[in-house]
C-alpha cells in the first residue's frame, strides 16, 4: 500500500482551538483547559508528526511537557505514539498521528484528554483516508485512548482529523468535538465514554475543503460558535461560515467581507462577548484580490447576536502604524493566531505568526508579533516583536526556522498571564519550541525555554511543533 511521506518544504495545517485567558493564580484550570495530569498548571502539547517510529517513517508522535511552578522543560514529558501501551492502531509509515491536535475533559472525570489526528492513517486500499484517537488524561498524564467514530465512505486522501475544536456547542455544560477533513466534517456531542462513543454522532454537511476549524462563544449563551473556514473558487480568501445555537439545533450563518483560514476567539474588548481574530495571511494575487501583502490580521467583534457582518472590522498588517517590521512577499504573518491574557489586565490579546518573515539573509527565519487588546479593541499600541535574534530569545535567526509556525498563548506557570508557546518549524531541519513568559509590561525572556526535536527524543523529520495545543 502507497503512503504518502512529506517533505519539510510542504506545507501542513491544523484546527484550531479557541484560544483561552490566562488562569488567575490560585484558581484551577476550566474544563477546555489543558492539564492532563490535573495538578492545576496547563500543560503543553506539541505535534510530532513527522516522528520515526522504528522503521516507520513519518508514523508520527504527539510530545507532552508538563506546566510546573518554574514552568516547562524537556525533562518533564511524554512522548506518544500510536505503538503506545493502551494508544489504538499501529505506527505505520506515513500515518502523521499529530497532524491535528485539540484538548479538553472529554469524559467529565477532572482531567483534560487530548484529541488527536492522523491524516495520513489508510483504511484497508484507501490512503491517508485519516483518523482522529482521544488520549484519556489522569493523575500520570496522558495514557491510553480511543479511535474517534469516523463517518462512512470517507474517500482516499480526505486528511479526516486535520482541523480539531473542542468546545460546548450546545449549552450543557459537556465538552463536545467537531472534526473536519477535505470533504467531511462531523459534530460529536458529549461526554464521551472511555470506548470514545459520543451521546451522538451527526454529519454537519459538505462544506468544500474545509480543512480547519476553532471555536468560541460570541454571543454570550454559553454555547460556543462553530467555525468552518473553506477554499472555494473566486473566494481565495477564505469563506468564512460559522454555525451558532438555536432553538432547534443549530444555524449557519456568514461573514461575506470576512477572510482568513486560520482563527481563533476570545474577548479582546472585554465585553463579555467573544471576538473572532482571523489570518489572512497569503498575499493578494491575480485571482485573490483581498488581504495585504506579506499577510494580516482582522477582528470581527462579537455581540448578543454575534459578530455583525456589516461592521467595519480591526485590520493590522506589518505595514499597520506601531506594528514591528514591513509587509514583504511571503511573509505569511497571519498563517498562525492565538489568543490569551499576557499582561493581566483581563482583555485578551493577540500573537500573530510570521514563519516566512526574512531577516537579513535569512530566509524563512520567522518572526511573532504580539498585539493587545484594550476597551477600544485590538490596538498596535506596545505591540511587541520577536525573533530568534531577539535579546534574550534562545538561538538565532536562520534560513528555514520558520519561527512562528505556530503560535499558542497559555498560563504554564499559574501566575495569571499567558505565556507564549511558539515553533519553531524548521529549527535545525527538525523543529523547536520556545516559551516566552508573559508579565505586566507584555511578554518577557526571563526564564526563556527552548526545546528542540532532538531534546524529546524526536526523530526523523519531525515537524516538531508545528501544531500545538491548547
Amino acid at each position: 500500500m502507497r503512503k504518502r511521506v512529506l517533505l519539510l518544504a510542504a506545507t501542513l495545517t491544523t484546527g484550531l482551538l479557541t484560544a483561552l485567558p490566562a488562569t488567575p493564580a490560585g484558581a484551577a484550570p476550566s474544563r477546555l483547559s489543558v492539564d492532563f495530569n490535573g495538578d492545576g498548571y496547563l500543560d503543553i502539547a506539541l505535534s510530532a508528526q513527522g516522528h520515526d517510529v522504528g522503521n516507520a517513517r513519518q508514523a508520527g508522535a504527539v510530545v507532552v511537557l508538563y506546566g510546573s511552578a518554574s514552568g516547562v522543560s524537556a525533562a518533564r514529558r511524554s512522548v506518544i505514539t500510536q505503538n503506545s501501551a493502551g494508544v489504538p492502531g499501529t505506527a505505520e509509515t506515513g500515518d502523521l498521528f499529530g497532524a491535528g491536535l485539540a484538548a479538553g475533559d472529554l469524559d467529565g472525570d477532572g482531567y483534560s484528554d487530548l484529541v488527536v489526528g492522523a491524516t495520513g492513517e489508510s483504511i484497508g486500499d484507501r490512503d491517508s483516508v485519516g483518523s482522529a484517537t482521544i488520549l484519556w488524561g489522569g493523575r500520570s498524564g496522558l495514557s491510553g485512548g480511543a479511535v474517534v467514530p469516523q463517518p462512512a465512505g470517507l474517500p482516499e486522501w480526505n486528511d479526516f482529523g486535520q482541523g480539531i475544536a473542542v468546545a460546548d456547542f450546545d449549552g450543557d455544560h459537556k465538552l463536545d468535538l467537531t472534526l473536519t477533513g477535505r470533504s467531511k466534517t462531523r459534530l460529536y456531542r458529549g461526554p464521551f465514554t472511555r470506548s470514545g462513543t459520543p451521546v451522538t454522532n451527526t454529519g454537519v454537511g459538505e462544506l468544500g475543503t474545509a480543512g480547519e476549524t476553532f471555536a468560541g462563544d460570541l454571543n454570550g449563551d454559553g454555547a460556543a460558535e462553530r467555525f468552518y473556514p473553506f477554499l472555494v473558487d473566486g473566494d481565495e480568501g477564505g469563506d468564512i461560515i460559522y454555525y451558532t445555537r438555536n432553538s432547534t439545533g443549530y444555524t449557519m450563518k456568514h461573514l461575506p467581507k470576512a477572510d482568513g483560514v486560520t482563527g481563533s476567539v476570545a474577548d479582546i474588548n472585554r465585553d463579555g462577548y467573544g471576538d473572532v481574530v482571523l489570518g489572512d495571511a497569503s498575499d493578494p494575487t491575480g485571482t485573490k484580490k483581498s488581504g495585504h501583502k506579506g499577510g494580516r490580521i482582522t477582528v470581527w467583534y462579537g455581540g448578543p447576536a454575534g459578530p455583525d457582518p456589516a461592521q467595519t472590522p480591526t485590520v493590522i498588517d506589518q505595514d499597520t502604524t506601531g506594528v514591528p517590521g514591513t509587509g514583504e512577499s511571503d511573509d505569511l504573518f497571519g498563517s498562525s493566531v492565538a489568543t490569551g491574557d499576557v499582561n493581566g489586565d483581563g482583555y485578551a490579546d493577540v500573537a500573530v505568526g510570521a514563519p516566512g518573515e526574512t531577516l537579513g539573509k535569512a530566509r524563512e527565519a520567522g518572526a511573532v508579533t504580539i498585539l493587545f487588546g484594550s476597551a477600544s479593541g485590538l490596538t498596535t499600541k506596545g505591540a511587541q516583536g520577536w525573533t530568534q535574534d531577539s535579546k534574550g530569545v534562545p538561538g538565532g535567526s536562520e534560513t528555514g526556522d520558520q519561527f512562528g509556525k505556530s503560535v499558542r498563548l497559555v498560563d504554564v506557570d499559574r501566575d495569571g498571564k499567558a505565556d507564549l508557546v511558539t515553533g519553531a518549524g524548521g529549527e535545525d531541519g527538525h523543529g523547536a519550541v520556545t516559551v516566552l513568559r508573559g508579565s505586566a509590561s507584555g511578554l518577557t525572556t526571563g526564564s526563556a525555554t527552548f526545546v528542540a526535536a532532538r531534546d524529546v527524543a524526536v526523530t526523523g523529520t519531525g515537524f516538531f511543533a508545528w501544531v500545538t495545543a491548547p
